[in-house]
């Protein structure tokens, strides 16, 4: 059965290898997402009677991430660090011996989240569709708004709500978020919400405080966040959105710059990385646009606490 499936992805590689270089355009970028999606739900499988070692996961983890990227750059408009044809051509071999193959890894990736670009229920069967053609980028917030009020650099944030018996809390610290303009960011900070699928808050919104500290590509908060509602309240579909924020003084405005979020499924102790996707925040997951093809993430630990 592995062996059958290994064969199904190289033939499915292949066959986006070998298609015409002039007709390398939104039938690949459709076709790699879905080739990456099969890998990642694969490599973050956690049913015992996997036939793949953790160490074979890993690596189909990453193949799943340069597909990502090389999607990317289908859609990109700028040919500088795009993740091209000759890299992608690469990872055949190694997909096609995933059961034998034990050198390293032929680029600098690290495994990304399995996350929902298309709209919802698209993923789920992963075949491919014609885009949907209808305009916008989806209901959400506005990417501005008025300078902050006094006092704002110590956050909005809420204490964790009563425990009830049966019932689970979660906390969610925020350490970190990748950009690679970090250290120009003026004043970050992150904006937390719960929504459900229509973009309405289940709860309040709360702020975290101005970022502790900037260095190199990240910027630093380390700062826990209560979830105003008990997890097995929340509604089906239920979402929690991290919308980042900074000052810009020659607009003397304070701009969303970019916007993560994770769904219930994610919902699990421990460390997690979640994608950044362009502003205008999309409540209602609509419409998705990647900020970067660059590794750089939403860096979370999420504790649960039950009675």
């Amino acid at each position: 059965e592995t062996r059958g499936l290994v064969l199904q992805w190289a033939v499915f590689i292949s066959s986006i290898l070998y298609v015409k270089k002039r007709e390398h355009t939104k039938r690949e970028w459709k076709e790699e997402k879905r080739l990456a999606r099969h890998l990642q739900k694969e490599a973050q499988s956690q049913h015992n009677n996997s036939e793949f070692t953790e160490d074979q996961k890993k690596t189909i983890a990453k193949i799943a991430t340069c597909l990502e990227l090389r999607s990317a750059a289908l859609q990109s408009t700028q040919s500088q660090d795009e993740f091209k044809l000759e890299d992608l051509k690469k990872l055949e071999p190694i997909l096609k011996n995933i059961l034998t193959y034990n050198k390293e890894f032929p680029f600098d990736v690290q495994p990304v989240p399995l996350r929902k670009i298309l709209a919802p229920g698209e993923e789920e069967h992963l075949e491919f569709e014609e885009d949907d053609e209808e305009g916008g980028a989806g209901a959400g917030s506005p990417d501005s708004f008025p300078a902050r009020v006094p006092g704002a650099n110590e956050g909005t944030l809420l204490p964790r709500l009563p425990s009830e018996p049966g019932m689970t809390l979660l906390t969610i610290n925020i350490e970190k978020i990748g950009l690679k303009d970090a250290g120009q960011c003026i004043d970050p900070y992150i904006t937390v919400s719960v929504k459900d699928l229509n973009g309405i808050d289940l709860t309040p919104v709360q702020d975290t405080p101005v970022a502790l500290r900037k260095e190199d590509t990240y910027v630093h908060f380390n700062v826990d966040i209560e979830i105003q509602k008990h997890v097995e309240k929340l509604t089906k579909g239920a979402a929690i959105f991290f919308e980042f924020k900074h000052y810009k003084p020659k607009k003397r405005f304070t701009s969303t710059k970019c916007f993560a979020f994770m769904e219930m499924d994610e919902i699990k102790p421990g460390a997690i990385v979640i994608e950044l996707y362009k502003k205008p925040t999309d409540f209602k997951r609509k419409k998705l646009q990647l900020l970067t093809k660059k590794p750089l993430y939403l860096h979370l630990h999420q504790t649960l606490h039950k009675e």
